[in-house]
């Protein structure tokens, strides 16, 4: 990878990092899924009238739509609603990869390797720890956890859609699918808003808007799903997955940094373990166990 695609995968990596603040800070003023609904009517518009359709089946279309947009971001904008610190969601999530591996493995018959197998049961007592210490906290704390955990599984869903998709004999591009398939959760957002927080709390809502609110919406569309999915999608296509893919794992380190620097989110020591649990569980997933064996000289 030449320096420069580097720059921009890390570039990436925190913008995405910092996602997670960013939903913490425009929740303040909005309800999730009403700030979730808009968040994706500014990735579709204007952009559809730019970006071709993708030449893909309805059916994988709404399937992509409803699981990585709606499912995951309808729990995961809820779960910071309700409690959960936004660093902690940002490594939680991030569950979504052993989701992933388990549904492919029972959607396409994939093997799961040792080391897949040796990442999730690590990450599973990290889950287990982190799922302790909400118990012994408050409840709403809990459910934001539970949340996110579905979020994840959301993703993971989305994931395989989108497999089935890059399957198709012609590939849509990146961009047409993250745009065309924005369209598909905005109805769902607003419904769902409407009849949990009601009218009167949405026109409220849009009434009082603050520039916080408005800087977190252009945020959310534009720098973390218009910006971060379009240079991604081009280092995915310009270089082996598994040169790309690996950085990810910065993402949660930036979030939680972030979160503990502009929000002053802290960690208990039960939490960390959790935490490091999941990230070893992760590397683990990705590099596996190997170690490098030194040359003896001659």
């Amino acid at each position: 990878m030449t320096r420069k695609d580097g720059l921009l995968a890390m570039l990436v990596v925190v913008v995405w990092g910092l996602n997670f603040v960013v939903i913490k800070l425009g929740l303040h003023n909005m309800p999730p899924l009403m700030l979730a609904g808009l968040r994706f009517v500014l990735v579709a518009f204007p952009a559809i009238l730019v970006v071709a359709r993708p030449k893909i089946p309805m059916r994988l279309l709404l399937g992509y739509g409803l699981t990585i947009s709606f499912g995951q971001f309808a729990f995961l904008f809820c779960a910071i609603n309700f409690g959960m610190p936004a660093g902690l969601a940002s490594l939680v999530l991030q569950a979504q990869a052993f989701f992933t591996i388990i549904l492919g493995a029972v959607m396409f018959g994939e093997r799961l390797q040792g080391k897949q197998l040796v990442g999730i049961t690590l990450a599973v007592f990290g889950v287990l720890v982190l799922a302790e210490s909400s118990l012994n906290g408050q409840h709403v704390a809990l459910l934001g956890f539970l949340l996110t955990l579905a979020a994840a599984f959301s993703w993971a869903c989305g994931n395989i859609f989108n497999k089935k998709i890059m399957q198709l004999p012609v590939r849509p591009s990146v961009m047409s699918l993250v745009v065309w398939s924005a369209l598909i959760p905005i109805v769902p957002f607003m419904l769902a808003s409407l009849i949990l927080d009601g009218p009167a709390v949405m026109l409220q809502s849009l009434v009082g808007i603050d520039l916080v609110t408005v800087f977190s919406l252009l945020y959310l569309a534009f720098v973390a799903t218009i910006v971060g999915y379009g240079i991604w999608g081009t280092l995915l296509g310009r270089y082996e997955t598994w040169r790309v893919a690996p950085l990810s794992l910065l993402v949660p380190v930036v979030g939680m940094g972030s979160a503990a620097m502009l929000l002053g989110e802290t960690l208990t020591l039960v939490q960390l373990v959790g935490a490091a649990m999941i990230m070893a569980g992760l590397y683990i997933n990705v590099f596996g166990l190997r170690l490098r064996r030194a040359v003896p000289a001659r």
